[in-house]
This record gives structure tokens, C-alpha cells and sequence, in this order.
């Protein structure tokens, strides 16, 4: 899908009834989703601890930190440090690097999706902890933080704002899930994830976010992720 065409589908959505409602005059639902973002976290959390510390472990015994930090574009386009467990060889930017240089067919699909099916980053414990979303757990932290939300956009690196024009997404805060994760996962460019997430603000209620969590562990369960 085009830039154009992607403006012109938020253009849609934006002047649609639900998404006034949903984005100007909805305090009761957005105050709501934050308790239930707190709420849910501190539930799933000792599960969630047991599972992050083992693949930690794992992780270190391999070589390398356990653990990666980088920084993401969040609401109202703020940057914040985004964690996950560690899917990648110590030197993946130089692998990129070389890899797109001499594959052209993958260079073609890094920038239309920036990611890649074979991507030669990935360390061999990481394909797993990528395949079932194992690596996103550490995010919870952010969710208790205020950075992201259960359910939203997924969260941009800054330099991928280009990929956002128009869109909604500066509107909502980042979310360890999202319409676009349980609809077409890792098979849509990465415009079409950002009108996903525009459909999303203009469906926002208590209901939408639960049937994507109810959604979400399905998925991920089928292991398309990368």
C-alpha cells in the first residue's frame, strides 16, 4: 500500500463518528485502560518473571547480555527505552549491513516491511524466543512504566516515523499488542501495520481490547512471529 493510500484510508477513519468519539471525548475509557493495564501486568507477573529470569539464563550461558534496550517512538512522540530479552548476535548491525549489501531480494523486503524471514541477526535460541513473542515479555516493565499499553500500536523505532504519516498512532500509547499482531501478524507491509493501528483508535472501547487479548495468545501460539 502507498503513502497516499494510506492517507487517504486514515482520512476515512479520522472523519468518522467513532473516531471523535473514541480519541476526543472517551477520558472515562482511556483513565480505564491504564488501571486495567496495572491491573493485568501485577497478575501475569510472577508467571511472566519465571519465564524472562529461565530465558535469561539461557540467554547468558550462550554469550552476550541477557537483556536489550532500545529506544522507541511512544505517544504523543516521545521517545522511550523499549526492553526485550536479546534475539540478536552482538554484531547484528554489521550483519544487516552486509547481508541487505550483497541480497538484493532482502533488501527489497527490509524496506517494505523492515523485517526479514531469514534474518541473519538472529542468534538460534532467538528464532524461539521470537517465534512464540517470548522476547516482548520484558515489556510488561513498560506497561507498568506508562511507556505502552497491553493493547495498542506496536512501538517505532524513531527512525521509522516515515512509515506513520497521518496516521493515528501519535494519538495512543504502544502496546504489546494490536490489531494488526491477531489480523495479519508478520504478513503485511509495515504501512499497512499503520493502518491497522488507525483502524484500531477508531474501534477503541473496553470490548475491542479484550477480544485482541483474547485473540492474541492464539496467535502467537501458532508461532508466526519473527
Amino acid at each position: 500500500m502507498s503513502e497516499g493510500n494510506l492517507r487517504y484510508h486514515f482520512r476515512l477513519i479520522s472523519d468518522s463518528p467513532a473516531y471523535s468519539r473514541t480519541t476526543k471525548s472517551r477520558p472515562l475509557y482511556f483513565t480505564g485502560k491504564r488501571f486495567f493495564d496495572v491491573a493485568m501486568t501485577l497478575m501475569v507477573a510472577p508467571f511472566a518473571l519465571l519465564i524472562v529470569g529461565l530465558c535469561a539464563l539461557l540467554i547468558r550461558l550462550n554469550g552476550g547480555k541477557a537483556f536489550f534496550c532500545q529506544p522507541r517512538v511512544g505517544k504523543g512522540g516521545r521517545v522511550f527505552n523499549l526492553w526485550k530479552l536479546r534475539t540478536m548476535a552482538p554484531d547484528a548491525d554489521k550483519r544487516l549491513e552486509e547481508y541487505l549489501a550483497d541480497n538484493p531480494s532482502a533488501k527489497i523486503e527490509w524496506d517494505t516491511k523492515q523485517k526479514l524471514e531469514n534474518d541473519p541477526r538472529i542468534t538460534w535460541m532467538g528464532k524461539y524466543l521470537r517465534k512464540y513473542s517470548i522476547d516482548e515479555l520484558p515489556q510488561l516493565l513498560n506497561v507498568i512504566a506508562g511507556d505502552m499499553s497491553l493493547v495498542g500500536p506496536r512501538p517505532m523505532l524513531p527512525e521509522q516515523r516515515q512509515y506513520y504519516p497521518g496516521t493515528a498512532y501519535f494519538n495512543m500509547r504502544p502496546g504489546l499488542t494490536g490489531l494488526w499482531q491477531i489480523s495479519e501478524r508478520n504478513g503485511c507491509t509495515f504501512v499497512e501495520r499503520a493502518l491497522h493501528d488507525t483502524r484500531y483508535s477508531a474501534m477503541m472501547s473496553f470490548s475491542a481490547d479484550l477480544w485482541i487479548l483474547l485473540l492474541t495468545p492464539m496467535v502467537v501460539l501458532k508461532g508466526t512471529g519473527l
